[in-house]
């Protein structure tokens, strides 16, 4: 394991940062909002720390979770459209601080990217740069499963994203942030990791991550 000074060199060094979104870009899991809207907030927020946690494969998990979600095309888009942004704070200077750098923001997600564009547009990444789950529904507007081409849709995916990014854009130096096990696994490919603690602390991720931040203000001292 890397220590914490390799690490913020790595980060000071780098041309890209990968962030996971639900509980780290944003304070909560977008497919719990989904349950919640549902009405089945307690079945699936219980699956959703056990896939963090690393207890469930992910795909089986996220097909179980919107099995029992259910959620209609509609329900989704006002979801995205409706509810306000639950952006973690500090986030935006961070964002805007890596711009300033010259260094590229990504977002990868296992969450869904019909819930995760508005938070790119508020953040100032383009869309290009998230990498997503997308779902899929009927032509009434009801749930047909998910893609299951998009990587991250499946434990391991995020490592596929970061080659992906690292081929795709020559990048050097890639650091993916994150709360989850999924996150932590993405490292290597990417060069390092930082875990994320400001709105849940995955014991897991603490215990095995040389760098754990609780404030994204700590990574912005860092860099200016």
């Amino acid at each position: 394991m890397s220590t914490k000074q390799a690490v913020i060199e790595l980060l000071k060094q780098a041309d890209a940062v990968c962030f996971d979104v639900d509980s780290t870009v944003c304070t909560g899991e977008g497919i719990d909002d989904l349950a919640f809207r549902c009405g089945k907030e307690d079945q699936v927020k219980e699956m959703t720390c056990k896939a963090m946690c690393g207890n469930l494969d992910f795909r089986e998990s996220l097909k179980l979770r919107l099995n029992i979600i259910q959620p209609h095309h509609h329900l989704v888009r006002n979801l995205a459209e409706e509810q306000p942004l639950k952006i973690t704070p500090h986030v935006q200077n961070l964002i805007n601080t890596l711009h300033f750098l010259n260094k590229k923001a990504y977002l990868v997600s296992g969450g869904f990217e019909t819930l995760i564009f508005p938070v790119a547009h508020e953040l100032g990444i383009p869309k290009e740069n998230v990498y997503a789950n997308r779902l899929k529904f009927y032509y009434d507007g009801s749930y047909a499963g998910f893609d299951e081409d998009q990587p991250t849709s499946k434990s391991g995916g995020k490592n596929i994203v970061i080659q992906t990014i690292r081929e795709k854009f020559d990048h050097s130096i890639i650091i993916m942030i994150g709360d989850g096990v999924t996150d932590m696994e993405a490292c290597p490919p990417a060069d390092a990791f930082i875990g994320f603690g400001g709105n849940v602390v995955r014991e897991v991720v603490k215990a095995n991550t040389s760098w754990f931040v609780t404030d994204f203000q700590d990574l912005i001292k860092v860099l200016v």
